[in-house]
């Protein structure tokens, strides 16, 4: 085996799939006027509004020279505000607009759509996103509980 043959590298495939599970979102993110890192800031809003910005920045694994124009975008957009903790005025914190928390129901069918994009059954759903995570805490890139 060549270990500079592209066919061969693990990581390859990490790239091109991201790319185009990234392009399939496009179409479902845009009537909801966000983009694909847009979402994911506010996927962790809605699981858990009112929120550090430090802290979503460690969820995502983002910068804050990365994440600070997301947030200020969202912000523009009217879904989310930012505010100083007013216990640690060092500490920015986000919180979902009205308009934020309507837009999750609007959003509730994209992991739905991108699943049928996919064409996985339950099974291999569970299968991928089981090996996808055991992957990412051998590289010490969950900070959950599962693993």
């Amino acid at each position: 085996m060549n270990p500079l043959q592209l066919s061969n590298q693990l990581c390859f495939p990490f790239y091109a799939i991201s790319k185009e599970i990234i392009k399939r979102y496009r179409p479902l993110l845009a009537p909801l006027k966000l983009t694909y890192p847009q979402y994911l800031v506010m996927l962790v809003l809605w699981e858990k509004d009112v929120v550090t910005l430090k802290s979503i920045g460690e969820r995502l694994q983002l910068d804050s020279g990365t994440l600070t124009p997301l947030v200020n975008k969202l912000i523009e957009t009217g879904y989310i505000e930012k505010t100083r903790n007013p216990e640690d005025e060092r500490q920015l914190v986000i919180r979902l607009t009205d308009a934020g928390t309507k837009l999750a129901l609007q959003a509730e069918n994209v992991p739905g759509k991108i699943n049928e994009v996919l064409g996985l059954s339950p099974e291999e759903y569970n299968m991928y996103k089981k090996m996808l995570d055991e992957l990412a805490c051998k590289l010490d890139l969950q900070d959950d509980e599962r693993c």
